[in-house]
Order: C-alpha cells, then sequence, then structure tokens
C-alpha cells in the first residue's frame, strides 16, 4: 500500500508520529539506464531530468519540507569533458524550463556546495532562480550542485573555529543545509549501498532506503512507497 493510500491521500504520519519532513536523494543510475537501452549517456540524464521533475512534484504535494537532490558531485568533475558539459547544458535547460512552475507552485529552491566554480552564466541563472523563488513558503528544492560532504564539513569546521569552539553543536550551524529540517529519510537509487560523500554528517541517524531501481525510473510511485517504508520503521536514535 502506498503512503498516500494509507492516508487516505494526505502526507504520510509515522516514524514515531511523524511522517519525513526532509527527504534526500541520491539520482543514481543515469548511465546504466541508458548502457542497458543501447542508447548514449546523454539520453540516460535526459531521462534523469525528467525523474527530477516528477519527484519534485510528487514531493510537493505529498507534503515534504524539503527534498535535497545530489545532481553534481565534487568529484563528477572527472567524468569525460563532453559528459561535464552535457550535464551543465541540462542544469541550463532545466532551471530556463521550470522555473516558472517552482514559482508557481509555492516551491523555493535553494543550492548547496560550492558553485563559485562553474561558468558565469550558469551562476546568474541560479541567482534568478534562488530570487525568483525567494519569498515561496512551499516546500524547499535543495540542489547539491558541486557537492561533497568532506569538503561541506571541513568549510564548516574553519568557519566554527573562526568564531570560537568547535562542538558538534558549532559544526551543524555552518553546515550547508544549517537552515533545514533535519534529514530524516536518505534514498539512493540503483542498487548501489553507499553514500558517495553525500550528507554524511546529516545521514547521523537519517533512516537509509537502497532501491534497485534505476534514477530515470523513478516516479511518484517509488517516492510514496519510500515513505510508507519510513512509516513503518520505529527511530530509536540511539535508545532503545
Amino acid at each position: 500500500m502506498s503512503a498516500a493510500a494509507a492516508t487516505g491521500g494526505k502526507p504520510a504520519k509515522g516514524g514515531g508520529g511523524h511522517g519525513p519532513r526532509h527527504v534526500a536523494i541520491i539520482m543514481d543510475g543515469n548511465g546504466r539506464w541508458a548502457k542497458r537501452r543501447h542508447l548514449p549517456r546523454v539520453l540516460g540524464h535526459q531521462r534523469g531530468v525528467e525523474a527530477v521533475r516528477r519527484t519534485v512534484r510528487a514531493g510537493a504535494e505529498l507534503g515534504l519540507s524539503a527534498l535535497t537532490l545530489y545532481a553534481f558531485s565534487t568529484e563528477n568533475w572527472r567524468r569525460p569533458e563532453d559528459e561535464v558539459s552535457a550535464l551543465m547544458g541540462l542544469l541550463k535547460h532545466f532551471i530556463l524550463s521550470d522555473l516558472e512552475e517552482f514559482a508557481r507552485n509555492n516551491i523555493r529552491l535553494k543550492v548547496i556546495g560550492d558553485v563559485s566554480v562553474f561558468a558565469p552564466d550558469i551562476l546568474a541563472l541560479i541567482d534568478h532562480a534562488l530570487q525568483r523563488t525567494a519569498g515561496n513558503t512551499g516546500m524547499i528544492m535543495v540542489v547539491a550542485l558541486n557537492y561533497g560532504s568532506q569538503d561541506e564539513i571541513a568549510r564548516a569546521a574553519r568557519a566554527a573555529a573562526a568564531k570560537g569552539d568547535i562542538t558538534a553543536e558549532t559544526i551543524a550551524a555552518e553546515l550547508d543545509t544549517a537552515d533545514l529540517p533535519p534529514l530524516d529519510l536518505l534514498i539512493r537509487t540503483s542498487g548501489e549501498v553507499r553514500l558517495s560523500n553525500f550528507l554524511m554528517w546529516q545521514a547521523a541517524y537519517a533512516e537509509m532506503l537502497f532501491l534497485d531501481v534505476l534514477w530515470p525510473d523513478f516516479g511518484r510511485d517509488h517516492l510514496e512507497e519510500a515513505i510508507a517504508e519510513f512509516v513503518r520503521r520505529e527511530r530509536r536514535f540511539g535508545g532503545r
């Protein structure tokens, strides 16, 4: 039974009385999706963008407070130059084509990671998108760009040290996600079982779910089932 069906179409509740407020997804499997169909990798990435659209719409409709998507890691620069160029092109196209829909649907865009390395035209688009949705009060769509959790923690530790004591609390206050709800559920598609340098601090007590589905095939039903699985789990946070 899906989360929506279990709750009469309303946002899922559970996990100690509360449904997930903040869900993060490692969107893995675009290349394998294309390879299995004997298609260029870029077509897999294009279909992956379509999955992003479906998932963002579903997340907002299901009542998530925040949805964080791992779009481009600090390690992705090691990929072939033509693939990186294609990914940058898809990022630009996505912002241009979907920004107004997000704005109409009260979705606020947030970017985490070090975007200073991107080309000026991409930076301008990102800045415009952030400003265009800054006043929205619905779901926060968090896009991780040139993001690596180790880099984030190092940056946060330096910022905390510059202000005084280094503690778990002062580091957490300097993380890119400091203004977001705590991470409740982390999903990875494609069957791989690792975090790949994504939200490692934030995932300390998050529930994790690793799915065999490749990212281009991910949709609302998968997100609903992931939320339903979260509802079924008992979260102890280190206690009994």
